[in-house]
């Protein structure tokens, strides 16, 4: 059975439609700009994401999430990149991700595994792991919205807009791809 599961996996494909959406209204500028001298620019939040996605998915229920080879300090240099690179860098890490979640069912859920030789159960590895998504796709979000500013369509609900959306509410679940 894979009720839980599924609904995880769901949450995570809602998270990595938002952060796309963002990709497609930047350019390659864009994509390297930080907001601040000492923040980070989508291309960078790409690279770390990615980066720990596949650190973590890699042999998920065998081996310590935090894999020897994966060089987190250099997942948050300062980089130009095309946007063609950016996404295939992105697609990495979540080809990962989503091939080790599609295998596990909600009796995996009760399983441990390692991160960091923490020993966490499978459900709150998942968690911490669609946690972290989330904080870095808001990120991406409001660097997009702060660079494109008046020209920014919006990946939720916009302003004024909540009893019209509310009768047809189209933006719960991912759009199947």
């Amino acid at each position: 059975m894979r009720e839980i599961v599924s609904s995880i996996e769901q949450e995570y494909l809602r998270y990595k439609g938002m952060a796309e959406g963002v990709f497609d209204q930047l350019d390659e500028a864009q994509v390297a700009t930080p907001l601040s001298d000492n923040g980070n620019s989508v291309a960078t939040l790409v690279w770390h994401m990615s980066g720990n996605l596949k650190s973590r998915f890699t042999d998920f229920l065998t081996e310590d999430g935090e894999k020897p080879w994966r060089g987190r300090e250099e997942e948050f240099a300062r980089r130009q990149v095309s946007i063609d690179e950016m996404r295939a860098k992105w697609a990495e890490g979540w080809s990962v991700l989503l091939g080790t979640v599609a295998t596990l069912t909600d009796d995996d859920l009760r399983r441990q595994v390692t991160i960091r030789r923490q020993p966490l159960k499978v459900h709150e590895a998942l968690h911490r792991s669609l946690a972290h998504v989330a904080l870095h796709v808001g990120q991406m979000i409001l660097i997009g919205k702060t660079l494109k500013g008046e020209g920014w369509r919006y990946l939720s609900i916009p302003p004024g807009q909540s009893d019209a959306y509310n009768l047809n509410p189209t933006m719960e679940k991912p759009t199947k791809s």
